[in-house]
């Protein structure tokens, strides 16, 4: 287990950049795979980006390839997001996820621990 405290994000205009992070503590993080989710209103919670272990392996959701990236730090036991060409259909509340072993899941069910989660407004 993981305790996941997040930070930034906030209010932006179409096509700016935000960055969401993720400090990690009790727990050991390079045995983690990190994720980031998100959830917009009346809409279920969706996958957006993950990194492996060891930071070398990343995979995105087709909604922000080429916009946004996944990052770590595991010397600091902290993950980032990275997020450009913003557009409106990005807000949302986002939420970093962690889930012990090394195997890459997209379902909020195989994450074991969250964040509180941090939100994200894309203005129009």
């Amino acid at each position: 287990q993981v305790q996941l405290v997040q930070s930034g994000g906030g209010l932006v205009q179409a096509g700016g950049s935000l960055r969401v992070s993720c400090a990690a503590s009790g727990g050991s993080f390079t045995n983690f795979v990190m994720a980031w989710f998100r959830q917009s209103p009346g809409k279920e919670r969706e996958f957006v980006a993950l990194i492996s272990q060891g930071g070398s392996n990343t995979h995105y959701a087709d909604s922000v390839k080429g916009r946004f990236t996944i990052s770590r730090d595991n010397g600091k036991s902290s993950t980032d997001l990275q997020m450009s060409y913003l557009e409106p259909e990005d807000t949302a509340v986002y939420y970093c996820a962690a889930r012990l072993g090394s195997a890459f899941y997209t379902t909020t069910d195989e994450y074991d621990d969250w964040g509180q989660g941090t939100q994200v407004t894309v203005a129009g």
